[in-house]
């Protein structure tokens, strides 16, 4: 399927997808049954496997299918953790009877997933994590705490990391699960945040059954299938994925979507736009510069300065995800310079926080229907902080970009070796040694080619 390069076969690609567009895109349809048949016609995430969602394409090609179905005005595939980072990990890292169990759904929506990797504490220390996951035949009970993990209120599953051995170095005894969530011994509490929202929640697990088939990878080797889970997610939040996910809806039964018509969703999103006006990319450059004009500022030399160099930096963030997609469209994984348009985002967002308030001045301080842009700039600034923990904190890419890219010497480290029974983590000691089953259960997997997440935060909020 699609397979070259070449301009002829590109154009192939753009009236295929044109031609099924005008068949199939009907704003009456179920929002279910449009995302199944982006699915089954490989449009929803080109790239996956063919059967799964996807046709194996390049992903220049990607870009294409992408870009017509937003030129159709249709509505993107399913968005979330699980599409963004659980059906890559599946397809990288699970067996086939995995992939094939789970990754068709996540690729119709027909699934929510979250992911539960930061403890209260095991953040930017993730490999810290205590959460236990004790083998019971052909079962792991697990116990624990997970938080900010975003969108679990809603998952049919979980990505979690697991200790399941406390008497090896701790990023040797952690294993990686799928699971599921609609089970007693499964609490989910959401945490109010300032910006009045809550979008992330702290989950509460209690005796929680996972079957063995349900290990990802090897047992004992959670630690590189995670490291790909957090740079898969950089990838989408720094601006180097292709995806343009549907905005208006989310994916899962337990989300309550699946089964409304899509003008109707449609008709919601704009009524609830037009009740509180949002402000497209309010982080940009562009929408600093028409805040600016709003506001009457756009003549100060010291603000046009401000944003001319947010511009330029924007820029130069725009040029390396070319780079960047440009590598990833030869074959080459996605690494640690993922790191670089992290940071860069969340620079940018700052950004775009102090130069918005600036402008507003005193009317910064209030927020409702009567002010600019019915407050969407103060929304902004009281939720950009985020973006510089969530997926990994500021810090962390820092050194991982020193450390990774530079080549800086590493950061110090007395624990790495320590059996993890052994240390002190935050106000207790770790538990006792507790081994699970033996390694040969599984086979090895390869740590891969991303770098090593030596202190590595948890959860997505992107």
């Amino acid at each position: 399927m699609f397979q070259g390069q070449n301009s002829d076969l590109l154009d192939e690609v753009r009236a295929d997808v044109r031609t099924w567009l005008k068949e199939n895109w009907q704003v009456d349809l179920l929002l279910g049954e449009w995302w199944q048949r982006l699915a089954d016609a490989g449009f929803a995430f080109p790239t996956w496997p063919v059967g799964m969602g996807g046709r194996k394409t390049q992903r220049k090609e990607a870009k294409i299918i992408t870009e017509e179905i937003g030129r159709a005005g249709a509505l993107g595939p399913p968005g979330g953790v699980g599409q963004m980072i659980g059906g890559p990990i599946l397809i990288e890292f699970g067996t086939e009877e995995q992939r094939r169990r789970w990754v068709p759904a996540l690729a119709a929506g027909a699934e929510s997933w979250c992911q539960l990797f930061s403890e209260p504490g095991a953040g930017s220390d993730l490999a810290a994590l205590q959460l236990r996951a004790d083998r019971d035949g052909d079962r792991w009970v697990l116990n624990g705490q997970k938080l900010w993990s975003r969108e679990a209120e809603a998952a049919e599953r979980g990505l979690v990391l697991a200790r399941t051995d406390s008497s090896v170095p701790k990023r040797k005894g952690i294993s990686y699960f799928v699971v599921d969530l609609d089970q007693d011994g499964v609490e989910v509490r959401p945490i109010r945040q300032m910006n009045g929202r809550a979008t992330f929640n702290e989950v509460f697990l209690t005796d929680v059954v996972v079957p063995a088939e349900n290990l990802i990878g090897a047992l004992g080797q959670g630690w590189p299938v995670a490291q790909a889970s957090l740079m898969y997610e950089r990838v989408e939040v720094g601006g180097g994925g292709v995806l343009r996910p549907a905005r208006i809806a989310s994916p899962g039964r337990r989300g309550g979507m699946l089964d409304r018509r899509i003008g109707d969703l449609i008709e919601e999103s704009r009524r609830a736009e037009r009740e509180r006006p949002t402000v497209p990319g309010v982080r940009t450059p562009a929408a600093m510069t028409r805040l600016a004009q709003e506001t009457g500022k756009d003549r100060d030399p010291l603000v046009r300065q401000r944003i001319a160099a947010m511009h330029a930096v924007a820029e130069t963030n725009r040029m390396r995800v070319q780079q960047a997609r440009a590598a990833r469209r030869k074959g080459r994984k996605p690494g640690p310079e993922a790191s670089l348009g992290k940071v860069v985002s969340s620079a940018l967002g700052r950004e775009a926080r102090d130069i918005s308030l600036s402008l507003l001045g005193a009317e910064a301080m209030v927020t409702g229907g009567e002010t600019t842009a019915g407050g969407a700039f103060q929304q902004m600034a009281l939720s950009v902080q985020s973006l510089s923990i969530a997926g990994g904190t500021d810090e962390i890419q820092r050194n991982l970009i020193g450390e990774r890219l530079l080549g800086l010497p590493r950061e110090p480290e007395a624990d790495r070796d320590a059996p993890f029974h052994q240390l002190r983590v935050g106000t207790q000691e770790a538990d006792a040694p507790k081994v699970g089953a033996p390694e040969a259960d599984a086979p090895k997997v390869d740590a891969p080619n991303v770098g090593a997440l030596e202190k590595e935060p948890g959860d997505t909020g992107a």
